[in-house]
C-alpha cells in the first residue's frame, strides 16, 4: 500500500514545521501539509479566551478544552478526508496526550497507510530555538520535549538536535511507500 499520511509527532521547537517543508522538497509527488499551529490560528480568538478552547500558561503549560477538542476533531477527520480523495497529507501535531492523541488520529485515520514519525529533539536545544522564536511562550518546548512521546507507537523516529531537517526528512522520504 502506498504512504498516504505522514504524521510528525514532537514537542514544540523540535523542528517539526522546518521538517514537514523539507519532506515536501523531498518527496516525489506533492503532499500538503496540516499542521496543529494552522487549525489554532482558524480559531476565532475567543477560543484562546476560554476553559473550553485552548490556553497557553505564562510558564509554557497548554490546557485543552471540550470546544478545542470537537473542532479538533472535526479537524482530523477533514485531514484524513483529503487523504481518502487522492491527496498526501503530512500532519505537523503535538500530542500533549501521549498515546491517548495518538488514538485520536489512528481513529480519524483508520483504513489509510499512515507513517507514524516521532521528531525528538534536546530539550535544551529546543528551548534555545523556542527563545529565538519569540512566539511561543517561554518553557513549552521543555516541557513538551518528552512529554508528546509518552506512550506513543512510532514506525520511524528522527532527532533535530544536531541533524538538519532535509537529511531527516531523507531518512523518511525513504521509508515512504
Amino acid at each position: 500500500m502506498t504512504t498516504q499520511v505522514i504524521v510528525l509527532n514532537g514537542g514544540s521547537s523540535s523542528g517539526k514545521s522546518r521538517l514537514l517543508r523539507s519532506l515536501q522538497t523531498v518527496l516525489d509527488q506533492p503532499w500538503l501539509a496540516a499542521a496543529i499551529d494552522s487549525l489554532i490560528d482558524a480559531m476565532p480568538a475567543s477560543m484562546q479566551a476560554t476553559d473550553t478552547g485552548i490556553g497557553f500558561a505564562d510558564d509554557g503549560g497548554v490546557s485543552i478544552g471540550d470546544e478545542f477538542r470537537r473542532l479538533e476533531a472535526a479537524w482530523m477527520q477533514g485531514v484524513a478526508a483529503m487523504a481518502r480523495a487522492g491527496a498526501p497529507v503530512i500532519v505537523d501535531d503535538v500530542f500533549l496526550g501521549g498515546a491517548a492523541s495518538q488514538e485520536r488520529w489512528r481513529t480519524a485515520l483508520r483504513g489509510l497507510d499512515v507513517l507514524w514519525v516521532g521528531v525528538r529533539c534536546d530539550a535544551s536545544v529546543a528551548a534555545a530555538r523556542e527563545s529565538a522564536r519569540g512566539d511561543r511562550a517561554p518553557g513549552m518546548a521543555e516541557q513538551q520535549a518528552e512529554l508528546v512521546h509518552q506512550g506513543v507507537v512510532y514506525d520511524l523516529e528522527v532527532d533535530t538536535t544536531h541533524t538538519d531537517s532535509l537529511d531527516c526528512a531523507r531518512v523518511i522520504a525513504a521509508r515512504v511507500g
